[in-house]
């Protein structure tokens, strides 16, 4: 009796203190991929386009519904609305949002180790160049411009959902990469859930 109430003593302890070991680890996760484009090269490492030229949207129907207003709340910005930038910024913004695919969601990081959604946007926008104050989804589109037409599925266009409580990064018509608290840092397309739940699309404006 005394061997047996030993030997169940030691088995609980064992799992007791290694338990919160194995909860630590949190694998990265494999996101959804934006459709391939077969006229244009290929980076042979994430396996999407590599932006060589401008990206240009050609004029054709909107695959979701404007739910809501694109017009700024109390926005301090002046500046007109900036359509696209130079195809050396789009190169760094792209290769900065591919290198972090699949990094972990957490609330409130920046990296670069995880995540949230205002922070991705942070954190690639100023490694591709441009350089601003950590600020939330909200702040940004107070900070931003409006954008309407074929000009919201150009690349780098920020889009919102969800009253500002989400943002993402265009990729084009199809699609957008953001920071999903369930996938992690990933592509999505605006098709079905996330095309319900669009706020508007704005831009921030660089400087010349």
């Amino acid at each position: 009796m005394n061997l047996c109430k030993s030997l169940c003593f030691s088995v609980s302890f064992v799992l007791i203190y290694t338990a919160p070991a194995f909860a630590q680890e949190r694998p990265r996760i494999v996101p959804n991929q934006p459709p391939e484009a077969t006229d244009q090269p290929i980076n042979r490492n994430t396996k999407r386009p590599v932006l060589t030229n401008q990206i240009t949207v050609q004029n054709s129907p909107s695959l979701i519904k404007k739910t809501g207003s694109s017009q700024p709340i109390n926005s301090i910005s002046t500046a007109p609305a900036v359509k696209t930038y130079n195809s050396s910024f789009n190169q760094k913004l792209l290769k900065a949002i591919q290198t972090r695919v699949g990094i972990p969601y957490v609330y409130g990081s920046s990296g670069p180790n995880s995540y949230d959604c205002s922070g991705l946007v942070w954190s690639v926008f100023t490694q591709a160049g441009f350089a601003y104050e950590r600020s939330s989804a909200r702040t940004l589109w107070q900070n931003s411009v409006p954008v309407e037409g074929g000009d919201r599925y150009k690349f780098a266009t920020l889009v919102f959902f969800n009253n500002l409580g989400h943002i993402g990064i265009v990729y084009d018509e199809s699609g957008f990469y953001h920071a999903s608290s369930s996938q992690g840092v990933t592509f999505s397309r605006f098709d079905g859930y996330w095309g319900k739940r669009i706020v508007g699309f704005r831009r921030i404006v660089l400087p010349n």
